[in-house]
Formats: structure tokens, C-alpha cells, sequence
């Protein structure tokens, strides 16, 4: 059975015959961004205009620029998730706002992809339908601010001498953290989420389909295929994105209709130092307090053989799996099969009592890729040192009939960890489960799966 954690899981798996093939990472802390300057003839419609893109976000509670326009900080249009979490529309030009939609909804689940959809017309009679704002094909209603466009308004999207952002805005510090796919920009037509997406007739999932319709002048298709370009507009427009610290290595396959695991920084450990700091699409955690503090994955798994990497920066983590019963606010009493870097033994942390259950012999190295095989079927656990098991397959030992999911202790260091989808891990191999899913430095041991959406329907 699959499982993701505090969601409703809408916008994160595809049933449909489309397939997107690659998002691209987005990571504040790096000042990563693309943009396109339009030159002063080179603009399109700005007066009607959709924008569609779907977002995986990875941090919370900060405020971040999803995508923008403008030609400076006092000429800005942008879309913009809040330190509250609802997500903002805003049009200013020469310092005053223009428009301004705030959304009452918070988006706060980090194990779903969200489709959003900005569709715009200021030459409609009516004010209320200048500006249409869809999440997952559900147009948006109900906002604590609501300031329309004047009629005929000339926004700063397509307008000459402008430019379009990704993962910002114009003049604007603040950035998108998290994974962002299949970015289409159509000027000229304000579009419904129906020409990007559909429901999935048996799920009942907002999924995503291909975008059958044309692209006038200044529209623009980012589809993320091209590592070595990632900014390259497919429309045939030539509209094509200037990358600024972004390179192949921020190319995911963690997309909308094959979503995988992360960290969920909403299901976490807090101790007297705080929460472990989450980053890099979720895949790396932190401390640096001299404290413990822990995280679950976004997935867990009652069946089913699943496989993922780790690379640990200091002596002194844990990693394993743990049951969705287990308190977030104090690290004993906790369900968990772990195995400690400092230490030789796989330890059971069960009831309160924490016990050592198997002596196993390895050597710790930071240089070591280590890799959990969990085996729900059987009901026991293996760990692997890279690419070799270490000792011999555990028992979950009281653990088989729970919920389980990936989990990882830090203690003043900085673990790296690879669900297959992205990771900052150093890969030379680009070694697959025997689906083809996820990019591991090593090779899946035989029937055993990495934790996406795709294998979770079929073995899950």
C-alpha cells in the first residue's frame, strides 16, 4: 500500500498515456534562476496570456518567487508562495500595485506536485475574470486580498523590454525551493487548466496532458530535457533561458507523473536545537548544534522491496526506517530499525528501550555510499556498503505489520540521500532499478525498487 505523508496526493501520479520526462531543481541558498529578456520589439500579447507549471515544493514557511516579470523591483508582476504558505499574485508598476490576489488556501504539502495555472484577460468586461488562478485544475475562489486589473491594462508579461523569470522575480531576493516541470507560457489566449491537464477517470488525481495547441510570438515551452542546456525553449520560438547557477546536475526525474520521495520537512524531529535543516530538493539534512534531530521520507510502504542511497558526512547519524506511529518531539519511545555509523550494531529503538540487536562488521567512511534494501515482503531489512552487503539480511523484529518509512538522524554533520529522483550525491554510474526508475550509484539488488509513484502502483 502506498502512503504519503499529510496529503491528499493530488497533482503527483500519472495514470495517462503522457509522460513528463525531467523537472529541474530549484534551490534558494544557490541563487539559482532562468531567464529570458524580451528585446524592444520582441514582446507578445500583454494584455492576455496564460502561464502553466507544475511545482514540488521542498521548503516551507519562507517566501519564495515562483515565476515572474517585469523589467525592475518597481516594475514587477509576480507568483509567489507566502511565509504563511498561501500563494500571492501581485502587479505593481512604479511602486504601486496594479492587481494583487492573496489566496486564503495554504499550500503546505511537500509530497505532491501542484499544477498551478495563471490565466490572464484585462481586456474582459468583467473585473473578477481579468485574473484566473487554478490549482490542479480547480480555479481559485476564495482570497484574503482581491485587487483586479484595470481594463486594457498592458501587464509586464510579454510587454517589450521585459523579462520572464523562473524560480524568482525581477529585483526580487527571494527564491523557489523545490522542483518545477513542464513550464508553458501562451500569449495571445487566456486558458483553461483543461488544455495542460485532465482527472484521471479512475483516481480521481489532477494529471498532466499534453499541450496540443500552438505558440504565438513570445510563448514559450521549457521542457527540461537538454542536461547540458536546461533553459532551452522547445516551442521553436527560440525563446531559450539564460541559466544563472544551474547545470546538469540540477536535472531531476522527479516529476508530476512519476513522483518520488524526499525528506518531509512537515514530518520531522524537533529537539532543543530545532528542526534539521532540509535542502537541495529535500535530499540533504543538517546539524550543526551538537543535537539529534531526524526526518521521515514523504513515502512509506506496508509491501512491496524498496531501495535507496545514502552518504553520510559525519560518524555520528542514523539511517534506516521507522514507523508513522512514532512521536516527532522525543527520540525515545520511537518504533525504528537503525543502523549507527559510530557504532557496529543495527539497533532497535522499540518502546523506549533501545537495544542492540545485531553486530554487524563494517568500516565507516564519509567517502562510503551506503544503501538500505527493505524488504516488506519478507519482513527483514539489509544494509549495503558500496554495492556489498553488509553482513546479513535483519528481521523488522516487531516492526512488520506498521507503516514504514525511510528515515534518517543527524547529529552535527550533513547527510546527502539518493531516493532516485535527484540528489547531490556524485554519481558515476547512473545505475536503475529493473523499471528503468531512479539514478543510484549502484545497482538495486534484484527486485527491489526505488520509492516512486510508478513502482509504488505496481508493487506498493
Amino acid at each position: 500500500m502506498e502512503t504519503l505523508q499529510r496529503t491528499a496526493n493530488r497533482g503527483s501520479i500519472s495514470t495517462g498515456p503522457y509522460e513528463i520526462d525531467n523537472s529541474t531543481k530549484f534551490e534558494a541558498d544557490n541563487t539559482e534562476r532562468m531567464y529570458r529578456a524580451w528585446g524592444g520589439s520582441g514582446g507578445g500579447n500583454d494584455q492576455t496570456w496564460t502561464v502553466s507549471l507544475w511545482v514540488k515544493r521542498t521548503e516551507l514557511g519562507t517566501l519564495q518567487h515562483i515565476w515572474g516579470a517585469g523589467v525592475s523591483g518597481n516594475d514587477v508582476l509576480l507568483v509567489s508562495f507566502q511565509t504563511d504558505n498561501t500563494l500571492k499574485f501581485r502587479s505593481t508598476k512604479d511602486g504601486a500595485n496594479d492587481c494583487v490576489y492573496v489566496t486564503n488556501r495554504v499550500f503546505r504539502d511537500t509530497s505532491a506536485w501542484y499544477h498551478i495555472v495563471v490565466a490572464v484577460d484585462t481586456t474582459s468586461g468583467t473585473a473578477g475574470d481579468r485574473l484566473r488562478i487554478y490549482i490542479n485544475g480547480v480555479e481559485e475562489t476564495s482570497f484574503s486580498t482581491e485587487t483586479d486589473f484595470a481594463q486594457n491594462d498592458n501587464t509586464l508579461h510579454n510587454a517589450n523590454n521585459s523579462y520572464m523569470e523562473i524560480a524568482t522575480a525581477i529585483g526580487e531576493a527571494d527564491r523557489f525551493c523545490g522542483y518545477i516541470a513542464e513550464v508553458i507560457s501562451i500569449s495571445g489566449s487566456q486558458l483553461a487548466p483543461t488544455t495542460f491537464g485532465e482527472t484521471d477517470s479512475d483516481t480521481g488525481i489532477w494529471i498532466p496532458k499534453a499541450y496540443t495547441g500552438s505558440f504565438p510570438q513570445n510563448s514559450v515551452y521549457l521542457e527540461f530535457k537538454d542536461s547540458s542546456s536546461l533553459g532551452t525553449d522547445t516551442s521553436g520560438n527560440g525563446q531559450t533561458f539564460t541559466l544563472q547557477n544551474i547545470s546538469a546536475a540540477d536535472q531531476a526525474t522527479d516529476t508530476p507523473t512519476n513522483n518520488f520521495a524526499t525528506w518531509n520537512v512537515n514530518y520531522n524531529y524537533t529537539n532543543s536545537n530545532g528542526n534539521p535543516t532540509i535542502t537541495e530538493g529535500a535530499t540533504k539534512t543538517a546539524e550543526s548544534s551538537g543535537g539529534w534531530t531526524q526526518a521521515k521520507a514523504t513515502m512509506g510502504v506496508t509491501s512491496g522491496k524498496w531501495y535507496w542511497e545514502y552518504k553520510m558526512g559525519g560518524s555520528i547519524s542514523f539511517m534506516g526506517v521507522q514507523d508513522d506511529t512514532a512521536s516527532q518531539t522525543e527520540f525515545a519511545g520511537q518504533y525504528s530499525l537503525l543502523l549507527y555509523n559510530g557504532d557496529t550494531t543495527v539497533e532497535i529503538n522499540d518502546t523506549g528501550s533501545l537495544r542492540d540487536d545485531t553486530v554487524l562488521s563494517y568500516t565507516f567512511s564519509t567517502s562510503n555510499i551506503y544503501a538500505v534494501a527493505l524488504n516488506m515482503d519478507d519482513n527483514e531489512i539489509s544494509y549495503y556498503q558500496n554495492g556489498s552487503i553488509i553482513g546479513s539480511a535483519i528481521s523488522l523484529d516487531g516492526l512488520s505489520d506498521r507503516l514504514l518509512l525511510p528515515y534518517i538522524g543527524t547529529h552535527s554533520s550533513t547527510n546527502e540521500t539518493n531516493f532516485g529522483g535527484y540528489t547531490t550525491i556524485s554519481i558515476s554510474s547512473a545505475a536503475t532499478d529493473a523499471n528503468g526508475y531512479g539514478t543510484f550509484e549502484y545497482a538495486p539488488p534484484s527486485g527491489y525498487y526505488a520509492l516512486c509513484t510508478k513502482n509504488l502502483a505496481e508493487y506498493g
